[in-house]
């Protein structure tokens, strides 16, 4: 089949598969579409964030034909972003096709027409609140804020977040990103400002702020993007850190050092990561696919085996497609008990307080 017949059979599968009733033929076409395109450049996808290495593995693995063009692994969301804006008329592989970015830069980029719609096949088995009605941004997967320490390093291991303060912790705190463009680390500010009572929000944003000029103060902080890394050679002996980022760290570090990973008694924080397709997808049916392969059920099964709850995940168990094992692998149930889900506007809120008053309020460079 000829590349221009593909394309133009594109345009009446997309309304198939945006209708939610993706047929075998209108699948096939779109398959056909990517393999023409032959490459997915995607960003900010760290191999060991939310087993991202084995999706993109199982991706490859399915489409052959598809090559993967990973941009910048360690990149924040707003990184993501700007490459969009940066790269609005290049067609080279410096232009992102998809993005995964936190739930406050979802809207924002719609707002700013960066991101163009589109409904995989699942779609309704997406919760209502964590996507976009037009489907121009959905939830992909959740986590828990959480602190991983360095049991060779750090004696009493912290339970809450006021126990960062405390003397002995004394040059070992780190954000796992820069609270000026990571989404984790700006949402790992506002659970900190939430373990003080604070709500989710502007409030907790600003009392966050609060935290952590204290933390710097008292020389606790560790300017210092926390990693994996940074955390076994002692940089970082504490990491505030996604559940699922901390547990696959752990993985990797296999021991060396022993680790504990701590989901904090108050300040229990949930965060939603967004997919989108950029606006100027250069390979816009291969972002199309792979959509659809992280919202089949082998894709949403990658990114629970990296420690991800993802975004079917009660349809998934409700059907019994999710395997005991994997479910044994999460931390127990009970910490995820007391939770707290931010709405969109409360992520908005907190992404303004503390990416606005970071530099004034606390003053410590991240990098």
């Amino acid at each position: 089949m000829k590349l221009k017949t593909v394309l133009g059979l594109t345009t009446g599968l997309v309304t198939a598969l945006t209708a939610g009733f993706a047929s075998a033929d209108a699948m096939a076409d779109l398959e056909a579409a990517a393999k023409a395109e032959g490459m997915l450049t995607t960003i900010a996808l760290p191999h060991d964030w939310c087993g991202y290495g084995a999706v993109i593995e199982g991706f490859k693995a399915k489409y052959p034909e598809i090559s993967v063009n990973e941009l910048n692994p360690d990149a924040g969301s707003a990184d993501e972003i700007e490459a969009i804006r940066a790269n609005k008329d290049n067609t080279g592989p410096q232009a992102p096709d998809v993005i995964d970015v936190g739930l406050a830069f979802g809207p924002s980029a719609k707002e700013e027409g960066l991101i163009q719609p589109y409904k995989v096949a699942t779609w309704d088995e997406i919760p209502a609140d964590v996507k976009d009605a037009d489907g121009y941004w959905y939830g992909d997967y959740y986590g828990v804020m959480s602190l991983i320490v360095n049991k060779d390093l750090v004696e009493n291991v912290p339970a809450d977040w006021s126990d960062l303060l405390k003397p002995e912790y004394a040059g070992q705190v780190a954000l796992a990103g820069d609270p000026r463009a990571s989404n984790q680390a700006i949402l790992g500010v506002m659970a900190a400002g939430m373990s003080s009572g604070a709500e989710p929000g502007e409030a907790a944003g600003t009392a966050g702020l609060d935290f952590f000029k204290q933390l710097n103060d008292a020389g606790n902080f560790v300017p210092v993007i926390g990693k994996a890394g940074t955390l076994a050679q002692g940089t970082t002996p504490i990491v505030v850190a996604w559940d699922y980022n901390a547990l696959a760290w752990r993985d990797t570090l296999a021991g060396n050092p022993p680790v504990e990973i701590v989901v904090p008694a108050t300040g229990v924080l949930a965060g939603v990561y967004v997919q989108a397709i950029s606006a100027y997808a250069p390979h816009p049916n291969a972002a199309k696919l792979w959509m659809e392969y992280l919202y089949s059920d082998e894709g949403q099964t990658l990114w629970l085996q990296g420690y991800c709850h993802p975004a079917r995940f009660n349809a998934m168990a409700a059907a019994g497609k999710i395997p005991q094992d994997l479910l044994d692998a999460l931390p127990p149930a009970a910490a995820y008990e007391a939770a707290v889900f931010p709405t969109v506007d409360q992520v908005n809120a907190n992404k303004a307080a503390v990416t606005g008053g970071w530099d004034a309020t606390v003053g410590a460079n991240v990098e």
